[in-house]
């Protein structure tokens, strides 16, 4: 030890931690997405961050056939119809697999001297050729290439280049297949030889790419799928080895076409899970339709946004949905009265209503309701309520993890809990909430194997899905005649 003279301080970790501010609802949404129309285009099976719609279209590409290209229904219904972000996008299709080579395709130019291609066409791989047998021509010097507001690709043939005057030319190129897309590729897996990740595999990505916890996974297109919705489902009860997520599902309206039919369909299929919020049917808004859970995104993220520290305690039932009906796969408009959207309601349905105040989500319970009735499971706003406030505690006090098992560190985490949780219950996002360290769920043998437990209660409130009043007439008021 150094010779010391005179005085001296020192520092010690301050006693109360702050807690991590976690995004609860952050949308992860698997597809397809147009990635010919991208300018900066994103990998293909890698979670990407985005938090306004120009970055998602600049990575993504953006399309009008929804169903061809599954992303962008989400991508339409979250940054315009509900404004709100960020999201993380996972495009499945590759465009060094989902495609169509194509040589020696003739084109011919109109008096503008431009010439269309209505194939999705992937412009790093065109190519311009005055014969079949034709060396390559120059962009830029020969032609210029680029897509219009139809999603066409102009090919323009440029003053002074070698096509300025022909009236036709040959190309070749790579076409985007979106058809050669399958479930198989929305589920993906693990390459064996290269460890890389396709499909929900990346879900375990998210956190180690973004910092940020994911809240909600869907798939507008694909969770109508049993086999899509199976592995969703088995992969948000479990992220990481320790995060929880709600999966926002779609009963088929192929297949469903009666409300009557929804609740069987969902027991045969197994939609039944405890982290899920099943839909049914789709929804119409102008010329475009939409699956249920991209709806059902919007309002959760509209209703945490009303909440300044994105606290998810408040159902997303009976908020207001930008919708103008609802309808089939095929269009067929669909009426929902009330008693038909309370039996969706009670067979863990989630659907919209038009009854009181416009279009409004109906339904508070989760896909495993009315199997399960325990409140913490089958209410979304509990359910979301127990995975956000897991994902804090795990983020908040990971830094503590091999710190020495003493006094100090249980006091620590005790008293910083319970400061945070007292916060809640004074802002009632709880009812009561406390943090303890019992010694019957301590003994030594887990001592000893370096292991200790905490134990919180809390309870959320929970939403009031059913208001009676009791209505009488008083005989006494008529003495109010005589008065």
């Amino acid at each position: 030890m150094a010779y010391k003279h005179g005085v001296y301080t020192s520092e010690v970790p301050t006693s109360v931690i702050p807690p991590v501010n976690t995004t609860a609802g952050l949308p992860v949404i698997f597809g397809t997405a147009p990635v010919h129309l991208a300018s900066d285009r994103a990998e293909a099976n890698k979670p990407v961050l985005c938090y306004t719609y120009d970055e998602a279209v600049k990575q993504f590409g953006y399309s009008k056939d929804w169903k061809k290209y599954t992303l962008c229904e989400a991508v339409y219904g979250m940054f315009a119809l509900y404004n709100r972000a960020p999201v993380v996008l996972v495009n499945v299709l590759d465009p060094a697999k989902h495609k169509q080579d194509k040589t020696n395709q003739a084109i011919t130019f109109s008096t503008d001297r431009t010439a269309v291609v209505t194939d999705p066409v992937l412009l790093d791989t065109l190519k311009v050729k005055t014969v079949e047998a034709g060396q390559p021509l120059v962009k830029g010097t020969d032609y210029e290439a680029a897509y219009d507001d139809d999603e066409q690709l102009i090919i323009t043939a440029l003053s002074g280049g070698a096509i300025k005057d022909a009236e036709t030319a040959v190309i070749d190129y790579s076409a985007v297949d979106a058809s050669a897309v399958t479930e198989e590729d929305i589920i993906g897996g693990v390459d064996v030889s290269t460890g890389k990740k396709r499909g929900l595999e990346t879900l375990n990505q998210v956190f180690p790419i973004t910092g940020l916890v994911p809240g909600i996974v869907l798939a507008p297109g694909w969770t109508d799928k049993p086999s899509v919705e199976a592995i969703m489902k088995a992969k948000a009860g479990n992220i990481n080895e320790h995060f929880k997520v709600i999966l926002l599902s779609d009963i088929p309206t192929s297949e469903v076409k009666k409300y009557t039919d929804a609740s069987s369909w969902k027991n045969q299929h197994n939609y039944t899970g405890v982290d899920e919020v099943a839909c049914w049917p789709m929804v119409k808004m102008g010329d475009f339709i939409y699956h249920m859970s991209t709806h059902m995104l919007g309002v959760i993220a509209a209703t945490d946004s009303t909440d300044e520290d994105d606290v998810p305690y408040i159902s997303p039932s009976n908020k207001s949905m930008q919708m103008e009906g609802l309808c089939l796969e095929d269009g067929t408009e669909v009426v929902m009265a009330p008693e038909e959207a309370n039996y969706l309601n009670g067979q863990g349905i989630i659907t919209a209503l038009n009854f009181i105040g416009g279009w409004k989500s109906w339904g508070n319970n989760t896909a495993c309701y009315p199997a399960d009735t325990d409140a913490k499971d089958r209410f979304i706003s509990s359910r979301r309520m127990f995975n956000w406030h897991a994902a804090t505690f795990i983020q908040t006090y990971w830094s503590k993890v091999d710190s020495p098992t003493n006094k100090r560190l249980i006091e620590t985490v005790i008293d910083s809990e319970n400061i945070r949780l007292n916060g809640l219950v004074a802002a009632q996002k709880l009812l009561g909430a406390r943090i303890e360290f019992n010694e019957s769920e301590n003994p030594t043998t887990s001592l000893l194997d370096g292991k200790i437990k905490f134990h919180t209660y809390f309870t959320p409130p929970l939403p009031a899905k059913e208001i009676d009043n009791v209505i009488e007439m008083d005989v006494d008021y008529f003495k109010s005649l005589f008065a």
